[in-house]
């Protein structure tokens, strides 16, 4: 496990730093890696939302990892796939999710991307809001 930036060196895409590359007409051969999460977080307008395996089983999201260079350090992009069921009334794209029993299919190459990129069944994520409350101003010992 390391450390890297999210995002590619903006200095090769016109300043611009890429987060995400879309999984459609893709193929991954190298340079694959995996994100630990346990949720996903989605802004939608005003509000934030917290996307979590129905389960509570934690898992992975594909990303796509590049060396450090020059004066940018190893950084790497979220590989994003159409929104399933239970997030789609959200939004149009999430991370690809690797559940973890298909971890070394990912990181090996030995299962095609087609495969491994399937929208997670209807009633398979869960959506919660999260809603700001008030913070304790001080702790009290």
């Amino acid at each position: 496990m390391i450390e890297a930036a999210w995002g590619s060196d903006p200095r090769f895409s016109s300043g611009v730093s890429y987060r995400f590359i879309r999984s459609e007409g893709q193929s991954f051969p190298g340079h694959r890696c995996l994100i630990p999460a346990s949720e996903f977080h989605m802004t939608v307008g005003d509000k934030r939302f917290r996307v979590a395996l129905d389960d509570g089983n934690h898992f992975y999201i594909a990303a796509i990892w590049e060396p450090a260079m020059a004066n940018w350090q190893t950084c790497f992009r979220v590989i994003t796939m159409p929104a399933g069921p239970d997030v789609a009334r959200y939004q149009e794209r999430h991370g690809a999710i690797i559940l973890r029993r298909q971890v070394m299919q990912w990181l090996d190459a030995t299962v095609p991307e087609t495969d491994l990129f399937n929208q997670p069944p209807r009633h398979s994520l869960t959506v919660e809001e999260l809603v700001e409350r008030p913070r304790q101003a001080s702790l009290a010992l």
